[in-house]
């Protein structure tokens, strides 16, 4: 049975056959059409115009994290906490997380700027305010890592608001989220089944559909913080290697000296609402390039 839930979780993502037409066309440099799009700053990577550029606090403090299969029928094995058939409350310090997914516009200006190479020119063909796809865990870490140098020249130059600014000066990073502060997150700390409550809603989630929306088009009034398509549109990769529950950073390094697989969470436009849930977990190996593939960045302390 573990088996089985696992090979749902994962959609088969370690053993799919590798996405044809793929370009390699490394050292290649994409050039963004559109320099102005609504609600986003052209002058700061395309993030968000808002005073936090998009980062919302998640505050400090224990939350329900993993499922109990009594409240939840739907929950696979692998999101119990350890033998205990039940949920775990780990403590998070607080962190921001990103309103949105990153768009293909913020990723195309990342490769641009950056000049890191164009593996697949997919990544960038769907309108910029979309969530970027046919992304890797290497390409996502890597892009996490080029906005928080974006970031911390703008707030030595004096053009980030505070407290943004003084965050970044005093030793906050951008980064991807552990897949602890990403549930966090999603759900809040009541242990909801998905970010705005138990039941499957679909005016709050792009799921059971044929591709990606625009970030923030399915407006959540009462999901966790505010944040959007936590649920849906594309999965979100994090930056825990996989490892069975309870969670813990302690043994990240251990599992790293194997063949880990990266955690990603939130489902995508595809998936049913099983798949969607806040608890459940997907894995792939870091090289993995889907078309249901993106990820979101956090703001965390050093």
């Amino acid at each position: 049975m573990s088996i089985a839930l696992i090979g749902l979780s994962w959609l088969a993502l370690v053993l799919a056959p590798a996405p044809n037409g793929q370009d390699n066309t490394e050292g290649s440099v994409f050039k963004l059409q559109d320099s102005l799009l609504p609600g986003f700053r052209a002058d700061i990577a395309f993030l968000p115009d808002e005073r936090m550029l998009g980062f919302v606090e998640i505050p400090g403090g224990e939350f329900l994290m993993g499922s109990d299969p009594e409240r939840d029928p739907l929950s696979f094995d692998l999101e119990w906490w350890g033998n205990g058939r039940a949920s775990g409350r780990p403590n998070e310090p607080t962190f921001f997380m990103s309103r949105y997914e990153v768009t293909v516009a913020q990723y195309a200006t990342f490769l641009s700027t950056s000049k890191y190479p164009v593996t697949t020119s997919q990544a960038i063909s769907a309108p910029p305010d979309h969530p970027v796809t046919w992304v890797a865990w290497t390409d996502a870490v890597a892009y996490a890592a080029w906005l928080d140098d974006e970031i911390r020249t703008s707030a030595r130059e004096g053009l980030l608001a505070e407290p943004l600014a003084t965050l970044i000066l005093t030793g906050w990073r951008v980064a991807l989220p552990n897949e602890a502060q990403w549930e966090k997150a999603a759900r809040g700390v009541d242990g909801r089944i998905y970010p705005w409550g138990d039941e499957p809603e679909p005016d709050f989630a792009n799921y059971l559909a044929v591709g990606t929306t625009a970030v923030g088009s399915k407006p959540c009034s009462r999901c966790a913080h505010g944040l959007a398509d936590m649920s849906g549109n594309v999965w979100e990769w994090t930056a825990s290697p996989y490892q069975p529950y309870p969670f813990t950073h302690e043994d990240d390094l251990q599992t790293l000296r194997t063949d880990a697989l990266w955690v990603m969470r939130g489902g995508s436009f595809g998936d049913p609402e099983q798949m969607i849930r806040a608890a459940n977990r997907g894995g792939a190996d870091p090289g993995a390039r889907r078309p249901f593939i993106g990820f979101r960045v956090a703001l965390v302390p050093s």
